[in-house]
């Protein structure tokens, strides 16, 4: 079978890493005593290559319910010709196009020796964004899509390859198992030390439950209606020194494992979160739409993009995070105070600037809408 060629055809981004913690975490490990790494979709390093320029076709061959309350699907999607996907590692994800023109990211959680198929799983949503109603209600089998990536920004740091840790402890909460299944796969077949949590409302609301038990009694599986809320010394069992801890679920959760991981030295944490970072030292603002001359003011809480969304509801945006490029505008005045994680030197000289995270250096931008 002929190998996928996505378009533009480029080298694929290095998703293999380079044996070592990303600068990032590495940076973290001087100034933290308790060596936490925190990575998140807003920490990590800059992609080697415009992964986003990479569009794939593809085409869904599989649609599969994987919780018993049915709002979680899983689609598997491979090549039109069957021939040979990009390959990625655990922690990546696919920006998916939807036939809306939403762009939404969900995290690869199939087999990566797999090369011939991806496969993703979407929570429904009722109230959200409306991305993952159309991929309920709109993806069927034989549908086609385009992706874009894969990328990761949740990567899987092997103990000897980049981490110091001996052994590695998950913590998932409902559908963030997503990037965790891949991991746990990788950890197996390399032998590496392993045990993890996982946390949801009720066993019927969460995903792959199945897939995850039929690993025995390395994992530990924890529902709200049967246990209670969990604390974070009951999701961190065993952890000590020479841990390293991989956690993706709710806010909530994600934060409880971080505050309690910096009272524990010598414990590493790599974190995935759902949704945008809070907005750090932030000052208020005001933005022009020199389309308009709408003037919006940008309280110091809130970001850019949100207050344009008021204003301009059909305005695109995806990751809310500042890596994903789906929310970039160029600015025609004002000093921007760039907190994405893309962007180039060159393209922030030229003027652009996701507003979903970055800022205003001042007091007033006009921006090209």
């Amino acid at each position: 079978m002929s190998a996928v060629r996505p378009v533009p055809v480029a080298p694929p981004q290095d998703l293999f890493g380079k044996g070592r913690a990303d600068r990032t975490t590495r940076m973290l490990d001087f100034i933290a005593e308790s060596r936490l790494r925190w990575t998140t979709l807003v920490n990590r390093r800059e992609p080697d290559v415009r992964v986003d320029d990479w569009r794939i076709p593809l085409v869904v061959v599989q649609r599969r319910v994987e919780a018993h309350d049915t709002d979680v699907i899983s689609l598997l999607m491979t090549a039109p010709d069957g021939g040979k996907l990009p390959e990625w590692r655990p922690g990546a994800h696919l920006d998916l196009e939807l036939p809306s023109g939403k762009v939404r990211q969900y995290s690869l959680c199939g087999d990566q020796a797999d090369r011939h198929a991806y496969r993703v799983a979407v929570r429904r949503i009722p109230d959200g964004n409306g991305g993952s109603l159309e991929v309920h209600e709109g993806l069927a089998v034989g549908t086609p899509v385009t992706v874009r990536g894969p990328r990761n920004a949740f990567p899987f740091v092997l103990p000897g390859y980049g981490s110091s840790a001996a052994r590695v402890h998950f913590v998932a909460g409902g559908i963030g198992i997503t990037p965790i299944l891949p991991m746990i796969r990788m950890a197996d077949r390399l032998g590496v030390e392993w045990s993890m949590v996982y946390a949801g409302r009720s066993r019927d609301t969460i995903p792959f439950l199945s897939e995850v038990e039929s690993s025995g009694s390395r994992v530990t599986v924890r529902t709200d209606d049967e246990h209670g809320i969990p604390t974070a010394a009951e999701l961190l069992p065993g952890v000590g020194p020479d841990t390293s801890v991989y956690c993706c679920g709710p806010v909530v959760m994600t934060q409880l494992i971080a505050d309690a991981v910096r009272e524990m030295p010598g414990v590493e944490l790599y974190s995935e979160r759902f949704s945008p970072p809070p907005v750090v030292n932030g000052t208020a603002f005001q933005v022009e739409l020199a389309r308009t001359g709408e003037v919006l003011d940008v309280p110091a809480d809130r970001s850019v993009l949100e207050e344009v969304l008021k204003a301009r509801p059909d305005s695109s945006y995806s990751c809310r995070q500042g890596f994903c490029r789906t929310c970039v505008v160029r600015v025609r005045s004002g000093e921007v105070d760039h907190r994405d994680t893309v962007l180039t030197d060159a393209e922030r000289t030229a003027g652009d600037m996701l507003i979903c995270v970055s800022r205003c250096g001042g007091d007033r931008l006009v921006l090209d809408i």
